[in-house]
């Protein structure tokens, strides 16, 4: 890699606005090099803001960059990150690296033959309060269970969310948007997940989850985008041996980012994966997978 990589973002979107082109146009260690968006006149519009330059044509911004991030649906990923990864690019993804298997494998293959490096940017796992809480409770251990809920009000009535008029969000719902966050603490603290034991169906897009895990240990999930906006939360506790551990609250999303940044870049330059890569990342949607199918088939009995 260049002493200053150069770092190019696929997406315009409000996650892209928000996060990625803030903390790429403020890290001082990369030079942001470009953006390429399925709406030509939103990238121009979010390069010109950051001060890069907007491609019309991905192959080209792939070629000036030495990593991407995306800010894309995951199922518009995953193709572009198997050709990111092809073109030598190492790869800051979005969370879920995609919704079905297949995509995801497709990526992590990709990145493997190509030998680039990767980051799943699952924000719990680089937030500043958050990242130094997971690492302190998984080397402790001695946990038994966890009960973690995600209730977010983007899909209530009267929301102004943003993000609220994603089309993948509307038909992928909580389990797959916030899933993810939930399972990148759970994981790394409780061990893998040996059986989705459970996944019903709530109002809405509600799903409720009960896992087992490698360790012996249990844990519980509910997730949501429909949530009450009297009622949105989200939290993770863990009980064990030495008591009740509950995870910090958490903000910054643009400087959550920033460290993902920083991971990629120590992950790229020294050769070892980052506990969070895309390996990591396809076995986030095998999880969610099996308990999507999980729920359906429940739903339809």
């Amino acid at each position: 890699m260049n002493s200053k990589p150069r770092i190019g973002l696929l997406g315009t979107g409000p996650w892209a606005d928000r996060t990625h082109a803030p903390a790429l146009a403020a890290h001082p260690g990369v030079t942001f090099s470009g953006v390429w968006g399925r709406r030509p006149e939103a990238a121009a519009a979010l390069a010109s803001a950051h001060g890069t330059r907007a491609y019309d044509d991905v192959d080209a911004l792939f070629a000036a960059s030495d990593a991407v991030a995306f800010a894309l649906p995951p199922d518009v990923q995953a193709p572009l990150a198997a050709r990111a990864a092809a073109a030598g690019c190492h790869l800051l993804l979005d969370k879920p690296v995609a919704t079905s298997v297949a995509g995801a494998r497709e990526v992590a293959d990709a990145a493997g033959a190509a030998g680039v490096a990767s980051v799943v940017f699952c924000t719990l796992r680089f937030a500043e309060a958050t990242a130094p809480w997971i690492e302190e409770q998984a080397a402790l251990g001695g946990w038994y269970l966890a009960r973690a809920h995600w209730l977010g009000a983007l899909f209530s009535p009267g929301s102004s969310s943003a993000y609220a008029a994603s089309p993948w969000r509307r038909e992928k719902g909580g389990l797959w948007d916030v899933g993810p966050h939930v399972l990148s603490v759970l994981l790394p603290v409780l061990g893998d997940v040996t059986e989705v034991t459970s996944a019903v169906a709530g109002p809405g897009d509600a799903r409720h989850l009960v896992l087992r895990h490698a360790s012996g240990a249990g844990s519980t999930m509910s997730l949501s985008l429909g949530a009450p906006p009297a009622a949105s939360d989200a939290g993770v506790t863990l009980h064990g041996e030495k008591g009740r551990a509950v995870m910090p609250s958490w903000a910054d999303a643009v400087g959550s980012f920033g460290a993902a940044v920083d991971a990629l870049l120590a992950a790229a330059r020294s050769g070892r994966p980052h506990a969070c890569d895309v390996r990591f990342g396809l076995r986030l949607t095998e999880i969610l997978a099996e308990a999507e199918a999980e729920a359906e088939a429940r739903l339809a009995d």
